[in-house]
């Protein structure tokens, strides 16, 4: 009963016996893409061929596989005296020229089927899946190898269509014992063409992209140079404001206190000169402020000389002291 169980719930056992049923693709649940460009996940015919009476012997399953353009009838895989073909990929141009034998393996029993509760643990699910399933053309490497003895089960061509067959052999006597009718026809996957790719939700090209991915980025670096621009100017006035500090400090030290108002007055700070201004400027107030002191002097002098002119010219001419017969003055006696 849970074997009969699993089959229903992949959907391969149908009513009916062995020669009425067809190979079935395998079940989202265990192969969501499928089929691809390439390959075809079928489910393996568990309890098909012993579903009424138990085997007894050793027994294997062939798959076959035939291209729908080969013939659209139903195509023999064996010959006149119940032999299984042993046609391979190759020697049927890949099933266009007649079916030929994909995979082989053994007919496992229903009782010995492993339990799909356990199908979450991944050290687990890839021995459930091979025991439920079979890939078509998922060896990519026997057709480029020379040596390869084995049988061969190279990728399948895009967008065909391909029809399959299961086929119990008598391995005792080399017989067919059994077989399945061949299945619907099933199309691998076509190539998208680039042209026809969704790249974008509002179908949107590749220029079209990076132009909009430019300009969604160009806010970021104008807000970046504009922070900086914000900075550079904060830097800018906090050095214009030393320099009017360190002027003004030097402007006073150049320039002597007393020099008076004139001196102040010929050389006023002024925000923005440099130090050699400054000094320049200090310099020659200086070298004024000496000339007016000298001109000063000058007319003080002058002033002094007339005074002492005007007055000899009010007293008179200076009269000589008496002299003594020994030589002395009145005021040296």
């Amino acid at each position: 009963m849970r074997a009969l169980g699993v089959l229903l719930s992949l959907g391969c056992l149908q009513l009916g016996s062995a020669v009425d049923l067809q190979p079935q693709l395998a079940s989202v649940t265990f192969a969501t893409n499928n089929p691809t460009l390439t390959t075809v996940a079928l489910e393996k015919p568990l309890c098909m061929f012993d579903s009424s009476a138990a085997l007894v012997g050793n027994y294997e399953v062939y798959l076959y596989v035939l291209a729908e353009s080969a013939s659209s009838g139903n195509v023999s895989v064996q010959d006149g005296s119940g032999v299984p073909l042993s046609a391979t990929f190759r020697q049927t141009e890949g099933g266009r020229t007649g079916p030929y034998k994909a995979a082989a393996f053994d007919l496992q029993p229903c009782g010995d089927l492993p339990s799909l509760e356990a199908i979450g643990d991944v050290s687990q699910a890839s021995e459930i899946l091979n025991a439920y399933l079979v890939r078509v053309g998922g060896n990519r490497t026997c057709l480029l190898d020379p040596n390869f003895q084995g049988l061969c089960n190279p990728p399948l061509s895009a967008a065909t269509e391909y029809r399959f067959k299961y086929v119990l052999v008598n391995m005792s006597t080399g017989l067919v014992q059994d077989q399945t009718l061949w299945s619907d026809p099933i199309r691998t996957s076509r190539l998208t063409p680039y042209s026809a790719i969704d790249t974008w939700p509002g179908r949107r090209s590749g220029g079209m992209i990076v132009i909009t991915s430019i300009l969604g980025s160009l806010p970021f670096f104008l807000l970046v140079g504009f922070a900086g621009a914000i900075i550079l100017s904060f830097v800018d006035m906090g050095n214009a404001d030393g320099e009017l500090t360190h002027d003004s400090q030097i402007t006073q030290e150049a320039v002597p206190k007393s020099l008076g108002a004139t001196e102040r007055r010929l050389a006023p700070a002024a925000p923005g000169r440099t130090k050699e201004q400054v000094c320049m400027i200090s310099d020659s107030t200086k070298y004024s402020a000496q000339r007016d002191q000298r001109l000063e002097i000058e007319a003080v002098h002058k002033r002094v000389l007339q005074d002492a002119a005007e007055k000899r010219r009010f007293l008179g001419p200076a009269r000589s002291p008496p002299h003594f017969a020994d030589g002395k003055t009145e005021r040296q006696s």
